[in-house]
């Protein structure tokens, strides 16, 4: 690609690669705080929000299980009553249900205890349950204690994606791959897609989500971590019935986002699971979808046989439930003794985007660096959805000051 000359315009002021919920929120929260600014968002999928924002559970999460004072709680806890507001506004559907986290074990109670207090601290309501009140909510669970959580809901995040596009005024262009980067921090940044089209920016914006550190790495900028990606493998309730509303597990600290969660979507229906095992793809929704070349960097990053090796008991039980229907319907009846194999049919799987540092250590907040002219999203899986609004001033904030040194 031919060096970017000063004579010729710049195509946008800035460029946002990837079209999930996070991007649009982003182009967003740029056009509402600096209205004129011309953006263009680029996505790979004809359409938007196809990976991680249309293949989650679809939960506003209340922000109850991060550390005070982190980006996820204080995103998760800002943006689940703006993600209610916004669905309100612009009739997307939606609905604030509150959810229970059950202990079914004695060993489980002192960490339930913690999360009352972890609530506390967020500013989150809790209300402290014994086993006959949780039959008021959920007559089917089963459970030692469990908290009750009002502020989690549910709601339809491909209809917020789309949403964000139209309101945003950005030129959206879809089945747009992004192939090569050029990046002059003196002039600006040049993007050729698949088509050979070149897009010119003054500042680009990196939120691609699972391809979000190869992303960076074109752009000229080391990410310091990779994407190591966990596919969550669900099943669909075929009596959904036997559940009210949202039912989870009490988190294990070294995976909170794992456990075999109920969860009764906007459409009524109930999903279970996610149960999580390594995707040999960047977009391994199967067992079947392998790609040498993004498994093959997978297995070249340290961090990946780092976390293998700290947890290959943990990950040994998961690649079981995936194995066999009657070990994921074992782990379900301990929430839910009514279930049966026959109740369980597979449903869509997601991929979660997980960063994953060259120790082993899995990035636990969302991450958002800066380079000339560009700004990553390098870590922003669960609960990205909920916190995306505000994730997109964030971003939004720091792009439209590196528009201002440009």
């Amino acid at each position: 690609m031919g060096r970017v000359r000063r004579d010729i315009p710049y195509d946008c002021d800035v460029l946002v690669i990837g079209g999930g919920i996070v991007g649009l929120s982003t182009a967003y929260a740029i056009t509402r705080a600096a209205p004129g600014t011309r953006v263009i968002v680029l996505e790979k999928e004809l359409g938007p929000a196809r990976h991680q924002t249309g293949r989650n559970s679809g939960v506003i999460h209340s922000g109850i299980y991060y550390r005070p004072g982190s980006l996820k709680a204080r995103y998760a806890v800002r943006g689940a009553a703006e993600m209610v507001k916004f669905c309100a506004e612009y009739g997307i559907a939606h609905a604030v249900t509150g959810k229970l986290i059950v202990a079914t074990d004695r060993d489980e109670l002192p960490r339930l205890h913690a999360l009352v207090q972890r609530g506390r601290e967020n500013g989150i309501p809790v209300r402290e349950l014994g086993p006959t009140q949780i039959a008021e909510y959920e007559p089917e669970v089963r459970g030692l204690a469990a908290i009750h959580v009002a502020t989690t809901g549910v709601c339809d995040f491909v209809g917020v994606a789309r949403q964000l596009a139209e309101a945003s005024g950005a030129e959206i262009r879809y089945g747009t791959k992004v192939t090569y980067i050029d990046r002059r921090p003196d002039l600006g940044v040049a993007v050729r897609t698949g088509d050979g089209t070149v897009v010119r920016a003054r500042v680009m914006v990196n939120c691609a989500g699972l391809h979000c550190d190869e992303i960076a790495r074109l752009a000229g900028d080391e990410p310091g971590m990779r994407i190591v990606p966990f596919r969550g493998e669900y099943y669909s309730l075929v009596r959904p019935s036997l559940v009210n509303g949202l039912v989870y597990p009490v988190p294990d600290p070294a995976f909170p986002f794992l456990g075999v969660h109920l969860t009764r979507g906007i459409d009524g229906g109930v999903h279970i699971g996610p149960n999580a095992v390594p995707a040999l793809a960047r977009e391994g929704y199967n067992w079947t979808t392998v790609r040498m070349r993004e498994l093959g960097a997978t297995l070249a990053w340290p961090g990946s046989w780092r976390i293998a090796r700290r947890h290959w008991r943990y990950g040994g039980g998961e690649l079981r439930r995936s194995a066999s229907k009657a070990a994921f319907t074992e782990a379900v009846r301990r929430l839910l003794p009514a279930v049966t194999p026959d109740d369980l049919v597979p449903s869509a799987a997601g991929v979660r985007a997980q960063a994953v540092l060259r120790d082993g250590t899995l990035v636990d907040d969302f991450l958002i660096r800066e380079g000339a002219r560009t700004v990553h999203v390098l870590n922003a899986p669960s609960p990205a959805a909920t916190a995306s609004l505000p994730i997109g001033r964030e971003v939004g904030r720091r792009v439209l000051g590196a528009l201002g040194r440009a």
